[in-house]
């Protein structure tokens, strides 16, 4: 019983907020699904990459020479450019997310106007949905960019680690 109220709650928030909280939701997921990928990553794979980095570093017998300086240039690149993956992806859909909001304000508002130049504005039943319209899309895109914010922070963290303990860890002088 309380699956199917909040389903029904969920439905009613959802046409409550028109077509553009489900582009909403759309994009929620989408950042979401590549914030735990990095995530995974970061906790999972990227221990491989690094140690395939070292390896390759440790295989060599000469380490001063630009050469060497350039081939470890080289091996750190490659590991940022696999933990900065989808990253930029990120954060654009964190920096779009509010932009739909406002979308949704401005559809919304566009409904209000309607509602009064067809009626006059007197039918207060009718602008109220449509302040609806435009007014939850903007709050569901700030709480999406906000908490997108949260895990691109943490993301960003843990990648900024991962990449100064192999740049640590590649040293030059032996």
């Amino acid at each position: 019983m309380f699956f199917v109220d909040t389903i029904a709650e969920m439905g009613k928030f959802m046409d409550s907020g028109g077509d553009v909280l489900w582009a909403i939701v759309i994009l929620l997921f989408v950042m979401w699904t590549l914030i735990f990928e990095r995530m995974w990553y970061l906790r999972s794979m990227v221990g491989a990459d690094v140690q395939r980095a070292l390896d390759s570093w440790e295989q060599r017998k000469e380490r001063k020479s630009k050469h060497a300086h350039q081939i470890r240039e080289k091996l750190i690149s490659e590991v940022s450019i696999e933990i900065d993956t989808n990253m930029m992806m990120i954060k654009t859909l964190v920096a779009v997310a509010p932009l739909f909001g406002l979308l949704g304000t401005v559809t919304g508002m566009i409904t209000v106007f309607d509602v009064m130049a067809f009626t006059g504005g007197g039918d207060v039943k009718a602008m109220a949905g449509g302040v609806s319209k435009a007014t939850v899309p903007t709050m569901s895109g700030m709480v999406a960019a906000l908490s997108g914010v949260f895990g691109m922070t943490y993301v960003e963290r843990v990648a900024e680690q991962e990449k100064n303990l192999l740049e640590d860890h590649l040293i030059m002088d032996h």
